[in-house]
Order: structure tokens, then C-alpha cells, then sequence
């Protein structure tokens, strides 16, 4: 069975910052794409960043120059450094991974990040 573990949420001042951290594990396939998405209260889930096998990397726009994707393949893991958070930062974050080459799709459970200034 596949999981995704998700871990590094937390509560951080405004301008602080935060490195969230998914490991994968359970897989009987190979992974293409891996990233992140997010949800704030009362708002649709959003992308936030992804990296694709071949470490290209795509960012929304409000988070471009703060927010750094990366994966490790050996260890099946993907990591979202986040810097100068700012309120509009919070919400839950969910990892995601897309398989190869059926392209499905494979979610974590999110974890909380919280601007609390």
C-alpha cells in the first residue's frame, strides 16, 4: 500500500520559515512528478510547486523566489523549503507523487502550516 508521510508543518512568525519534508514509501511503480499543493480555510486546494523526474521544476506565482522544491529519488522523498512565510502562506499542505506511466495520482494526509503573527 502506498503512503505518503508528510512532516515539517508548524507555527512560524511572519518572515520565518518552515521545511516540509514527504516520504514515500510502498511502491510498486515509478514516480514521474512529485509536489506540493495546498489548502487554506474556505478556499479550493492550489498548487504550490512541483519537480518532474528530470528535476524541472514549476512554482505558483505567489510563491516564486521564496519557496524552493527538491527530491531525493533514492530515498522516494520530496521537500518543500519555504522562506519569508507570510499569512496568506497558511493553510494545510499536501504532498503529491504521479506515477509512471499510468499518471495516477497519490496524496498525504497534510500537514498544517500557520503564520501566527
Amino acid at each position: 500500500q502506498v503512503q505518503l508521510v508528510e512532516s515539517g508543518g508548524g507555527s512560524v512568525q511572519a518572515g520565518g520559515s518552515l521545511k516540509l519534508s514527504c516520504a514515500v514509501s510502498g511502491t510498486t511503480f515509478s514516480i514521474n512528478s512529485m509536489g506540493w499543493y495546498r489548502q487554506a480555510p474556505g478556499k479550493q486546494r492550489e498548487l504550490v510547486a512541483t519537480i518532474s523526474s528530470t528535476d524541472i521544476t514549476n512554482y505558483a506565482d505567489s510563491v516564486k523566489g521564496r519557496f524552493t522544491i527538491s527530491r531525493n529519488n533514492a530515498k522516494n522523498t520530496v521537500y518543500l523549503q519555504m522562506n519569508s512565510l507570510n499569512p496568506e502562506d497558511t493553510a494545510v499542505y499536501y504532498c503529491n507523487v504521479v506515477d509512471f506511466p499510468w499518471s495516477r495520482n497519490y496524496w498525504g494526509q497534510g500537514t498544517q502550516v500557520t503564520d501566527s503573527s
